[in-house]
């Protein structure tokens, strides 16, 4: 698993693009005590639920991989929607 440049910073717009996503799907609405590891999951569950990205084998879900798994997602929409 190669590492993003910016990884860190990548991961806290994508889950906060996930967490946009799910309550605008109104599947779910995420309270100010949840950890970042129960969102995490929670969106990584719906965005392939979704079809939206590609199931890991379950015994490489952990939440590093997840973590890198929702970077990668987030960073492959903003080069979709960033001009050049």
């Amino acid at each position: 698993m190669k590492k993003l440049k910016h990884e860190a910073e990548l991961f806290k717009a994508a889950l906060q693009a996930g967490i946009e996503y799910a309550e605008a799907r109104g599947v779910v609405e995420f309270e100010p005590g949840d950890s970042a590891s129960e969102k995490l999951l929670y969106i990584y569950r719906l965005l392939v639920h979704d079809k939206i990205i590609a199931p890991l084998p379950e015994d490489q879900v952990a939440e590093k991989t997840l973590r890198h798994r929702l970077s990668m997602w987030h960073a492959k929409n903003l080069a979709k929607i960033t001009p050049g």
